[in-house]
């Protein structure tokens, strides 16, 4: 079968990342690739963010028998309006839709313009989907997957218990155009890496532990190994929600990165408390490329913490801020932004950043995503669509969608400012971190 892959492009493509910007890799789609031609499927990966223009021309030369789309809640109105239409022009063709949203919400895609809703993990259902519909396997219902009927969408049921060891690594060929194009800011060109999946923590604004329901999964670690050994890129993000969190397991990847001689340079998810529970780790990784820690503050007061349920101290966010400058290892820093702040809390956040002399401070306004149970719910959106159903286009953490303590156009005034007030040292420290000549040749 002919599959066509699809990354579409957001109202909003940065997620709290300053003006640094950052378009990655579709490591979703890759991932999803590999385990379909591996069954003989021809596959291509068409990213709207790089190529927003090439949906028809891409739908009338490859002529694709399924096109499977994902994305987060931010992109749901997008993906909807995208199948619709792909059964304008191609009405035999399937369309799928997965990711978070397709996990935690299905429901935003039970419309006719979509025939399957993969929830969960995808590579497995996926590849099983295809198999069926080539007349491989007679199998008429699908673990993980809705399926279309007469209208209605009936579940398969669970998926089988998950083993990270068996998904076959990504085929980065089938993003073999788009490669020097991606970037995490003066991080090009980047690719993504995960060596686990899942999350132990319960942080309340957080959903992402609910797709793998709270199981930390960690890969072999010489697949890890063997993956990374086929990366071309210099720059390496590995987007593991956490990493570090089994030490022994970290500390021996580094000696197996380290005998293999591969160089790379990282950047990298961890929480404060890991950082301050075992230094030694990560000056390990420091001496073998690790060059940033991405570093989910969130709050900045004992109280934000406790609401957040980060299970951290004041005292330990600033003590781990010290570890991570004495390690030598730049700081990207997540603040959350309380739809309850008003502008004395604005102007204290400015302070603590300022204080802290954090380069890279990045912000997030509070949402209640699809799965969390924090201080914001659902109940509380007031940006709605006519349906009822939440303006998905404004979940790009960057707009409120509940009501603020300020005026809502004041509120989005004090944050455009927060903003601002630190665009200048992002570009500072972006020309001062630059890859030199010699090490981008």
């Amino acid at each position: 079968m002919k599959v066509l892959l699809i990354y579409p492009k957001s109202r909003v493509e940065l997620i709290g990342w300053g003006d640094l910007g950052a378009i990655a890799e579709p490591l979703a789609l890759e991932y999803l690739a590999a385990g379909a031609k591996q069954d003989g499927h021809s596959v291509q990966v068409l990213d709207l963010r790089l190529h927003p223009d090439e949906l028809d021309s891409t739908l009338q030369d490859f002529v694709p028998d399924i096109v499977g789309v994902t994305g987060y809640s931010m992109h749901v109105r997008r993906n909807l309006a995208l199948c619709e239409h792909i059964k304008e022009r191609l009405p035999h063709c399937w369309t799928v839709v997965g990711g978070h949203h397709a996990t935690l919400l299905p429901e935003d895609f039970f419309v006719p313009s979509i025939d399957f809703v993969v929830s969960g993990e995808g590579v497995r259902p996926f590849r099983t989907l295809l198999q069926i519909l080539s007349g491989a396997e007679s199998q008429k219902s699908i673990p993980g997957v809705w399926a279309r009927r007469d209208g209605n969408f009936l579940f398969g049921g669970d998926p089988p218990s998950f083993d990270i060891d068996e998904i076959v690594p990504p085929d980065r060929l089938v993003t073999e155009r788009d490669r020097n194009a991606y970037f995490i800011d003066w991080m090009q060109p980047i690719a993504l890496m995960r060596t686990t999946v899942g999350c132990p923590y319960r942080c309340s604004f957080c959903s992402l532990w609910k797709i793998m329901d709270g199981v930390y999964h960690m890969r072999d670690i010489h697949q890890v190994v063997d993956e990374l050994s086929t990366i071309r890129e210099e720059f390496v993000f590995m987007v593991d929600d956490e990493p570090f969190i089994n030490g022994r397991r970290m500390m021996e990847l580094a000696k197996a990165i380290r005998a293999a001689h591969i160089q790379k340079r990282y950047f990298s998810y961890c929480r404060i408390d890991t950082l301050l529970r075992q230094p030694e780790l990560i000056q390990t990784w420091r001496e073998i490329g690790l060059e940033r820690l991405f570093l989910g503050i969130e709050g900045i007061s004992t109280k934000e913490l406790g609401d957040y349920n980060k299970r951290l101290q004041i005292a330990q966010v600033e003590a781990g801020l010290d570890v991570a400058r004495q390690l030598g290892v730049a700081v990207f820093a997540q603040f959350i932004v309380s739809p309850d702040y008003d502008r004395r809390d604005f102007q204290r956040l400015i302070r603590f950043v300022e204080h802290h002399k954090i380069n890279y401070p990045s912000f997030t306004i509070l949402t209640p995503l699809p799965g969390t149970k924090g201080l914001t719910t659902f109940d509380h959106i007031t940006e709605r669509q006519p349906n009822g159903r939440p303006n998905w286009d404004l979940y790009d953490l960057q707009s409120p969608v509940t009501k603020t303590k300020l005026p809502r156009t004041e509120f989005v005034k004090e944050y455009q400012n927060l903003r601002q007030v630190f665009a200048g040292s992002y570009t500072v420290h972006r020309e001062r971190l630059r890859p030199t000549p010699a090490l981008q040749a």
